[in-house]
């Protein structure tokens, strides 16, 4: 799952992209409204942690920049101020969430998990397809009741596939979900057809009907 923190304070910056590494996500960071306008331009991301005052514009304008593009991206605003006004507008310009600072990083990575699993996963925190059993929470996959073990980046490639089953995947988008900013820098995308060939020979392995097809010439599908 990929975040961008939209934060002009380095050291809450660097704070929480420890926290969330560590809990499996892809972050980025942007500390400007101009830096932050190009990556959402370029790039889409599970969840965005947005600050309402940046260091040249309101991080309100940006979110309301967000909803005029019609962009998915979740969002959920951490700022310093608590006031009302700003809450009703920021949850009345799209935002998903609001997060006071100073805040727990246990809460907010809760909060964006919360976020992410209602937006793509409809609140549950179990996802079954048939045999197929994925635990969000524990970050498990079981096929048939026996266990399927996943690097971490396989476990995050099975679940951005189910969470967007039945579209088509290019290898561009799916570089870019697992690297980020780094994709562009790559002389090539293999290391996505190593991924996604691994993914799928250990679900096969496991009994699990092959949900994971490939769209030659173009990416990959996952049909549910």
């Amino acid at each position: 799952m990929k975040v961008l923190i939209i934060e002009d304070e380095k050291e809450l910056s660097k704070s929480i992209v420890e926290y969330l590494s560590e809990e499996n996500y892809l972050c980025e960071v942007a500390s400007t409204h101009k830096e932050a306008m190009k990556k959402i331009g370029i790039f889409n991301y599970d969840c965005i942690l947005l600050d309402i005052t940046l260091p040249d514009g309101n991080g309100l304008k940006l979110l309301e920049e967000l909803t005029n593009e019609n962009k998915q991206d979740g969002v959920i605003i951490i700022s310093a101020k608590n006031s009302i006004d700003d809450k009703i507008k920021g949850l009345q310009l799209g935002a998903d969430d609001y997060l006071t600072k100073p805040f727990h990083l246990s809460e907010l990575t809760a909060r964006i998990f919360s976020l992410i699993r209602r937006k793509q996963f409809n609140n549950a925190n179990k996802i079954k397809q048939d045999e197929l059993e994925i635990d969000l929470l524990a970050k498990t996959v079981v096929v048939n009741s026996n266990p399927v073990a996943l690097t971490k980046k396989e476990f995050d490639l099975l679940i951005y596939f189910i969470g967007n089953k039945n579209r088509v995947l290019s290898k561009s988008t799916l570089a870019e979900h697992l690297s980020g900013d780094f994709a562009d820098m790559l002389d090539n995308h293999d290391f996505v057809y190593a991924h996604v060939k691994n993914l799928k020979k250990k679900l096969s392995e496991a009994g699990c009907e092959p949900y994971l097809k490939t769209v030659y010439g173009t990416g990959y599908k996952w049909k549910g």
